[in-house]
């Protein structure tokens, strides 16, 4: 893979909240709704409601977010293409992360059923 050291620092930079309303647009003009995109988030890092929306408000960087999260034991099983890279060929752990999620708001909106969305082993 290509050296992504400058495209790694970018995500890590990058403020959550200016993604956030990014993916709820995405979904919603899909026909699902901001609670099934928050209950996507909520198993993938292992926060609840009011913490996700103090994260938001705050304006933390994807790095901050993730430092936080409990990444779901089974995210690994999150696997496939995203944004040109397999998710699962990614080195740098923040840059996975975020695709992890972008992989899961992908599938929301493209109308995958939320048992499959919501990995288990």
């Amino acid at each position: 893979m290509n050296d992504t050291s400058h495209h790694d620092a970018r995500i890590a930079s990058m403020p959550f909240a200016s993604v956030y309303p990014h993916y709820v647009t995405k979904v919603e003009k899909k026909g699902r709704t901001k609670a099934e995109l928050h209950q996507v988030i909520l198993w993938l890092t292992g926060y609840d409601e009011q913490k996700l929306q103090k994260l938001i408000e705050t304006k933390v960087t994807f790095e901050h977010f993730f430092k936080e999260a409990s990444l779901n034991p089974n995210a690994h099983l999150i696997t496939g293409v995203i944004c040109g890279y397999r998710i699962e060929n990614i080195k740098n752990p923040l840059t996975q992360k975020v695709r992890y999620l972008d992989k899961l708001v992908d599938e929301l909106a493209k109308g995958r059923k939320m048992e499959k969305i919501l990995r288990s082993a």
